[in-house]
This record gives C-alpha cells, sequence and structure tokens, in this order.
C-alpha cells in the first residue's frame, strides 16, 4: 500500500509540480462580421472565367482585374486567364474576352463586336442597373450627376454609357455644394455601389436641399452586399480595440470598411491583404479585435488570418450577424449549362 501510494504521489508531483512550466497564450475576443467577403457579383465574375476556362480551356482574356484582389487575380491566373487593361493588347484570337464585374464604358464592347472577339460580360448585375438608370435619365432629357471616386472602373464604366458631357461626377459634399445646374428642375442622379453609405446619404441630402426636384432612383444604388458589410462593422467596431478589414488597397468597398470602422470608433483600423501583412506592432497587444472582409475577398483569407492570431492568442472567435443573404446571379449568357449545351 505505502508503495503504491508513494506512486500516486510522485505521480502527482510529476504532473503538477515537475512537468515543464509554459506561459499561457494571452487570450483575444475576436468578432467576426457578418455578412462579409464575397457578394453574389463576385461570386458570378469569379465563375464566369472559371467556367469560360472549363468550357474553352485557356487562354481566357480578362479586361481588366476581374474583382480586386490579388489572391483571387493570381489564383486565375495560373490556371490560364491573362489579365489586360485595354482591348488593344489582346492579339486577334478566338478565346473568351470577358468584361470584368466593375462594368465597362459602352465602347469596349463595341471594340469587341467589332474585332469579332468572343465577349462575355461579367458585370455585376447592380451596376447594370445604375446603366440602365443613366440612360434612362438622358432620354428623359435629364442632366445626370454620378456620386462616385473618380478614376474608379465602375465610374469609369458608368460615365462611358453616355455621351461625353452628359455625366458630372460629384465626389465630396463640397461639390454637392459648388454644382451649378443647367436647369434645376431637370436633374438627376445615381451613385457608385461601393460608397460609404453614411457619406453618400449626407451628399444626397444636400443636393435635394439645393434642388427639390431632382430625381434619384426607385431604390438606392448602393448595393445590398456594401450596405451589410458595412452595417456589421458599425455594430462591431465600438467592441473592439482593433479592426482588421481583409482586402486589397484598390478595392472601393474594402476601403470604406476601413473607414466606416475608424467612424464608428475603432481607433486601430488596418486593410489587410494576407496574414503576412499583419503589422504585430499594432496588433501584438491587444484582448478584443474585429475582423470582416471586403466584397472581392475570398473567407480563405480570414481564416489565414484568425490562423495567425492564434499562433499569438488563446483565441475566442464569436461571429456578429446583422442580415442574411442569400442573393444569386446566373452566369452570362454563354456560359449557362444549357445553353453551352446547344
Amino acid at each position: 500500500m505505502a508503495g503504491k501510494r508513494r506512486y500516486a504521489h510522485l505521480s502527482l508531483k510529476m504532473t503538477a509540480a515537475d512537468a515543464p512550466v509554459t506561459s499561457p497564450k494571452p487570450p483575444l475576443r475576436v468578432l467576426l462580421c457578418s455578412p462579409r467577403g464575397f457578394c453574389a457579383g463576385v461570386v458570378r465574375a469569379i465563375d464566369s472565367v472559371e467556367r469560360a476556362l472549363a468550357l474553352y480551356g485557356p487562354p481566357v482574356y480578362v479586361r481588366h482585374e476581374i474583382v480586386h484582389n490579388r489572391y483571387v487575380v493570381e489564383g486565375l491566373r495560373a490556371k490560364g486567364a491573362i489579365f489586360v487593361e485595354e482591348l488593344d493588347e489582346i492579339p486577334d484570337t478566338d478565346a473568351p474576352v470577358i468584361f470584368s464585374a466593375h462594368g465597362v464604358p459602352r465602347s469596349v464592347p463595341e471594340d469587341a463586336k467589332r474585332r469579332n472577339f468572343l465577349a462575355l460580360d461579367a458585370t455585376c448585375p447592380l451596376v447594370t442597373k445604375v446603366h440602365r438608370e443613366a440612360e434612362i435619365h438622358l432620354r428623359r432629357g435629364r442632366e445626370i450627376l454620378l456620386i462616385g471616386h473618380a478614376g474608379h472602373p465602375e465610374v469609369v464604366g458608368t460615365m462611358g454609357q453616355l455621351p461625353e458631357g452628359a455625366v458630372t461626377l460629384i465626389e465630396t459634399l463640397a461639390d454637392a455644394e459648388a454644382f451649378m445646374p443647367r436647369n434645376a428642375s431637370q436633374l438627376a442622379y445615381v451613385t457608385q455601389t461601393t460608397l460609404s453609405v453614411d457619406d453618400t446619404t449626407e451628399i444626397v441630402a444636400r443636393l435635394k436641399a439645393r434642388f427639390p426636384q431632382i430625381v434619384g432612383p426607385h431604390k438606392e444604388d448602393i448595393c445590398y452586399a456594401t450596405t451589410n458589410r458595412q452595417e456589421a462593422v458599425k455594430r462591431v467596431a465600438p467592441q473592439v480595440e482593433a479592426m482588421i478589414v481583409v482586402g486589397a488597397p484598390n478595392s472601393s468597398n474594402s476601403l470604406r470598411l476601413k473607414e466606416v470602422a475608424e467612424r464608428a470608433g475603432c481607433a486601430r483600423a488596418a486593410l489587410v491583404q494576407r496574414a503576412d501583412d499583419i503589422d504585430w506592432a499594432t496588433f501584438g497587444n491587444i484582448k478584443s479585435l474585429g475582423i470582416t472582409a471586403g466584397a472581392s475577398a475570398p473567407e480563405v483569407l480570414v481564416e489565414e488570418i484568425i490562423d495567425a492570431f492564434a499562433e499569438r492568442y488563446a483565441v475566442n472567435v464569436e461571429t456578429v450577424s446583422t442580415a442574411e443573404e442569400d442573393v444569386f446571379f446566373p452566369l452570362p449568357r454563354g456560359l449557362r449549362e444549357n445553353e453551352a449545351a446547344e
């Protein structure tokens, strides 16, 4: 009996006292925004390239990045997609030519038709909606304002639907204040789909105050995905010490998420493309973290960043959901299963 007791005692000492002591990881509460990441328009665009590669084989040409995410673009490039900025970079070819989710000026499909390209339009249907609204306003004789950011592909594409000079770009509240219409009773506005909801609301309010007869969209142009992701960030940002937005620096909706987080009270907000880009001087001593992802950022990158924090912290992940999304857009004509089989 004594021997057994001694063994039990020694066993207890080995597990509780003599075992090597390791420093526990500090706890980190992670609030994961939902919705986040891919929207229906992005899924449709990426699937369009994947489907074209499967149907026609490589190469498949894509005008501009199909979506603004380096990880996605490099993955498609490895499968045989060739990305160009203009159609004149493409040789005469029978290969498919796909227009990106951001939309293109009217001159681009016209040029593709002239060169007999097999053109496939992966423009997000919600961007196409804005194009159609602008065309209707023009036919009705209205002067058109486009609220958006100069140089963004979506803005270039929308302005390129109409004759030069038919659209005036409004970027800021100061622009809305300074604008002088030709006829205040014949005025309309449309917006880029990926703007800050709050900024756009402020600009629209000022335009309506100055021009009460201005005509807007029947349903707001800022897309459901942009709105939902910003609302989730507004909910999470005040509860955390720091916020990471997974996305690319040329992604408008991702940049807006970072701005929304800062305005909602999170002083340490950063746009991060991959785990390797995390600045641990900023994020290395926190107890709470919010994470979201822009509409063109895949979930695998969110998981990669959570794993990076899990190497340094005892991570406890909670999901904060503000909306459910079930939007689906079919592939462009020419890529759908039934049409491809005909």
